[in-house]
């Protein structure tokens, strides 16, 4: 979903910053920066390192990084920004790369991107390359971002543009389904708390989107459990899995609205012992999603009405059984829902910064790490990094190089300077 930014909007964007706060006065909008000889120096860097900034990526990609086991990874993107100069790269107790760049005399800005991904340990995420297209685990999601931020972190440093404020760029663990955005929890509330004033994810691969609106979402693992027994002889018996199945037909049935929008999934089922056991655990996870908050309560509350409703049929189907079902949730993660308005100064910067681009701006929604910050109250926006993807958490995603591939570096240097400023 898109929704375009009004023309009114666009008009103000090269004032953006007069908004900002006292200590961001000095910075300067992205489109004058594109005439700070600077800046220049520094963009005209980027398409040059457009075969570098491709090469980490897929070197990334191919260290394994499955659910809280991003070890691997973190310690190769920090030595990485260590090879770059950045010999103060380090990893915090959550397993976040973090490198501090500037002189801390004005805002403090944090872009970040994801180490972790979807699939699980014993994934296959060597990448095979035909032509610009390049095939592998991840290649889009989020191996761009962390190679956006190798390339960003190299320019400034061979270009000597140093913030006037403070920029941190992370890589982050934990963003990916399980692990609940538990690294940018981390940052914000035992690593810098009350200390960010502006956040910027770069996820995935694309052009000139800017998603600053949070879609939440409530994920449960629902166990139906009974004493189990053989399917001949203790036939009669309410089964667990039955009752699993008329749940998830219940919740298949279920009618939500479009505006907000609102969304529901089955995800995965498990359980069985045999053939002919009625299985004592049968277990599913199920997903739902929306920008609302009062809508996701709404649903929520709706599934696992749905669920209780199948439990009970089948307790009824057999009256004479001995055994009972007992349901039980577990929460796998809670995420914040939140929005800005296209008139924040974040966002207002994120758009002219994308039409100086010559890239077409849009605002969206989704579910990534900047949902933590704007629950927070702290302007948070996520950006793409250029190049084009598809088939995003499949193990064929793909990494589509553009010609223009190397806009997305440029567009989170634009930003970051935008919001810091440049030391003189």
């Amino acid at each position: 979903m898109h929704t375009l930014v009004p023309h009114h909007i666009r008009a103000r964007a090269a004032a953006a910053l007069l908004t900002l706060a006292p200590a961001a006065l000095s910075a300067q909008t992205p489109a004058l920066l594109t005439a700070d000889p600077v800046i220049q120096r520094a963009m005209a860097a980027m398409p040059t390192l457009q075969s570098w900034t491709l090469a980490q990526q897929v070197a990334i990609c191919e260290i394994p990084a499955p659910p809280f086991k991003e070890q691997a990874r973190a310690e190769a993107f920090r030595s990485r920004l260590i090879a770059l100069g950045y010999a103060d790269a380090r990893i915090d107790a959550e397993g976040n790369v973090i490198v501090r760049i500037g002189r801390g005399r004005g805002p403090v800005v944090m872009i970040a991107g994801h180490l972790d991904t979807v699939f699980p340990e014993g994934t296959d995420v060597r990448t095979t390359r035909t032509g610009a297209r390049i095939a592998g685990p991840g290649m889009g999601d989020d191996c761009r971002g962390l190679a956006v931020l190798l390339t960003l972190a190299r320019v400034i440093k061979e270009q000597r543009v140093e913030p006037a404020g403070t920029l941190y760029l992370v890589g982050n663990v934990g963003e990916e389904g399980p692990g609940n955005l538990r690294g940018v929890r981390h940052l914000f509330t035992k690593e810098f708390p009350g200390q960010i004033q502006y956040f910027i994810s770069v996820d995935g691969a694309g052009g000139g989107a800017i998603t600053s609106r949070a879609v939440g979402s409530h994920r449960y693992t629902v166990s139906f459990e009974g004493p189990g027994g053989h399917s001949y002889g203790a036939f009669g018996m309410a089964n667990p899995m039955h009752a699993m199945g008329r749940a998830i037909a219940n919740i298949a049935d279920l009618r939500v609205p479009t505006t907000p929008k609102v969304t529901y999934n089955v995800g995965s089922v498990r359980g069985g012992t045999s053939v002919n056991t009625i299985t004592p655990l049968a277990q599913m996870e199920v997903d739902m999603r929306s920008e609302s908050p009062e809508a996701l309560a709404t649903v929520d509350a709706q599934i696992r009405a749905a669920i209780e409703a199948g439990a009970a049929a089948e307790r009824a189907r057999w009256p004479n059984s001995r055994a009972g079902i007992t349901v039980k949730f577990d929460t796998i993660g809670i995420r914040p829902t939140g929005a800005q308005s296209d008139d924040t100064p974040l966002v207002r910067v994120a758009w002219a910064a994308v039409e100086s681009l010559g890239w077409i701006p849009a605002t969206t929604a989704s579910s990534t790490d900047a949902n933590l910050p704007i629950a927070l109250g702290i302007p948070a926006i996520t950006i793409n990094g250029g190049g084009r993807s598809s088939g995003a958490h499949g193990t064929e995603e793909v990494y589509e190089e553009l010609p223009d591939s190397y806009k997305g570096p440029q567009l989170a240097l634009l930003i970051v300077t935008a919001l810091t400023g440049i030391a003189r």
